[in-house]
């Protein structure tokens, strides 16, 4: 068939930037321009070398060797992915800068910092984690043995985010090469720097075999979800999370999905509200507002709005000047797509702006704007800003924040600014959030003990520090029994022929008992051997100068 004519291929494509799942129509001519893009020298190293088909087996049989297994292995690719950090922090500085525009306080804080501490913590549990767990025995198993192993699930598709496009793809990696698995990772193609330094380094720095980077669109990310995975991390779009959802299904594949959805913020008379409105802030503009857990909305009295302006203004123009276009400490919108979207947005509720406001196509520049008596039905409340807005829409009172709240998908986190500890407690028992943090935003997030992760729409499960290990192993339980001959005696009531004396004995050995712990049962034995050997020496102490002054006076008598 002539090139331009009628279509020779339907290919499925999940579109993951325009957040659509559609069946394309390819001509001959397109699928010539895909090869010919592929044997292209500018496409990545990875895919030249390599087809997807070739990577996922690649890491499977490397998997199945074995060597990732191997505490030494894991350590020896942690190492070096923190040396790739500390040797190459200035170019990592710089693709984020090309890809966002962002400041190099906010990049080493948010991401390269963030990715570095959280490693350090891996290097210096890994041992603890990895070790078996010795859960507690019934009495009916009180002469076996019981274990919890921690295997990994195998080979693991990480596809990454954008908008902290090093931190979102490579700390899920670590944590999965952590557990032992092998990694085929997916940078997203819509910040194109970070993609290409992860497609060119990280194969400087680690095995080969069993981590692989795919670099791509839409096209790879549909090739690789139609092959079997044995687990996949997601982070993006509550749109993409259900198609990733929906193809892990075919093949029974767990999941990880760190979606979003619109954070809400509750202020109340009791907060400090200088502090409140310079925290709100920081938390909504890093990174231009293209932050998952960045506040989406603010619920107060019109009383409190009022005084939220007042406040932002004199603090917005500390931080950027009169004109934030210039100041080198704030980023931009990541592509043209989005900034149509937000300016959409931004036009459709120009009536309700009480700062900022003002915009720049060319610049991909979005003043820092707040929207005032926002409504429910105004086009900002329909989905996730993911952008340098935020909305005030005022209550009356706490009782009608939270139905408002709770009305609405289940939020990532949930923000509320209040000095009274009742507040608190109201808002922790009566909403459902995958967070929540109080007088502050986004920190939460560096506090490695604490699990990250949504719920309902806005993800499933958690990472971060050991829980990143966690969601890649399995937890493997094991029994293990002796061939001791009281124990076999105990079994053999299980055996037939079956009466009733049997029976009341096995009932009874099975029944659930509130037995205490021993695990006090050791520590409690050296005590009291220590205060025995204490009590011991002390009185020898006194009990050698007598003897030494009686032998004395016996030789000089």
């Amino acid at each position: 068939m002539p090139l331009g004519e009628q279509a020779t291929e339907n290919i499925h494509i999940i579109d993951i930037e325009n957040n659509i799942d559609v069946t394309r129509n390819f001509t001959e001519a397109e699928i010539r321009q895909s090869v010919e893009e592929k044997s292209n020298p500018k496409v990545s190293a990875a895919s030249r070398e390599i087809s997807i088909e070739q990577a996922v087996q690649k890491v499977r049989e490397t998997y199945n060797s074995g060597v990732t297994r191997c505490l030494k292995w894991r350590r020896k690719q942690l190492r070096n992915l923190y040396r790739m950090y500390e040797e190459n922090a200035n170019l990592m500085l710089d693709v984020l800068y090309q890809d966002l525009r962002r400041s190099k306080t906010e990049s080493l804080l948010l991401e390269i910092d963030y990715m570095k501490n959280d490693l350090k913590h891996v290097l210096y549990n890994l041992d603890s984690w990895t070790k078996p767990e010795r859960p507690d025995r019934d009495f009916v198993n009180w002469l076996d043995q019981v274990f919890i192993y921690h295997d990994p699930y195998g080979v693991v598709l990480i596809i990454g985010a954008w908008n902290y496009p090093l931190a979102l793809s490579l700390l899920p990696m670590a944590g999965a090469i952590a557990a032992g698995n092998t990694v085929i990772v997916k940078p997203s193609e819509i910040s194109p720097a970070s993609a290409r330094f992860i497609v060119e380094y990280i194969p400087k720095y680690l095995d080969n075999d069993a981590v692989i980077i795919i670099e791509g669109g839409p096209q790879e990310t549909t090739k690789l979800l139609s092959h079997r995975f044995d687990y996949i991390f997601y982070t993006g779009s509550t749109n993409i999370g259900k198609i990733i959802y929906a193809s892990a299904a075919k093949h029974l594949t767990p999941v990880t999905l760190e979606l979003g959805g619109k954070s809400p913020v509750y202020i109340d008379d009791t907060a400090d509200l200088e502090m409140t409105v310079d925290r709100i802030l920081w938390g909504k503009f890093i990174n231009a507002g293209q932050t998952c857990i960045a506040p989406d909305y603010v619920l107060c009295t019109k009383e409190i709005q009022e005084k939220f302006i007042q406040k932002s203004k004199r603090i917005l123009k500390k931080w950027f000047g009169d004109d934030p276009q210039k100041t080198p400490d704030y980023s931009r919108i990541v592509n043209n797509r989005h900034f149509s979207r937000l300016q959409a947005v931004l036009d459709a509720s120009r009536h309700k702006i009480a700062i900022g406001g003002k915009y720049d196509p060319g610049d991909k520049f979005i003043d820092l704007t707040i929207l005032t008596n926002v409504d429910v039905n105004d086009k900002i409340m329909e989905d996730e800003i993911f952008g340098p807005l935020l909305a005030i829409c005022v209550v009356k009172d706490i009782n009608e924040a939270l139905k408002f709240i709770n009305e609405r998908g289940k939020p990532l986190v949930l923000y509320v600014f209040s000095s009274s500890e009742k507040v608190h407690k109201i808002f922790a028992s009566h909403t459902s959030s995958g967070s929540i943090c109080f007088n502050d935003t986004i920190v939460f997030t560096g506090v490695h003990t604490l699990p990250f992760g949504g719920v309902g729409s806005s993800g499933i499960g958690t990472y971060h520090g050991k829980m990143t290990y966690d969601t890649f192993t399995h937890r493997k339980s094991c029994l293990k029994r002796n061939f001791f001959s009281v124990g076999n005696k105990l079994s053999s009531l299980r055996n037939p022929p079956y009466n009733e004396w049997k029976l009341r004995v096995a009932r009874e050995v099975m029944r659930k008992k509130n037995i205490p712990s021993f695990d006090f049962f050791w520590p409690l034995i050296t005590f009291i051997i220590g205060c025995s050997i204490t009590y011991y020496m002390l009185n020898m102490q006194k009990v050698q100068p007598e003897v030494l002054n009686g032998t004395n006076s016996t030789i000089y008598s």
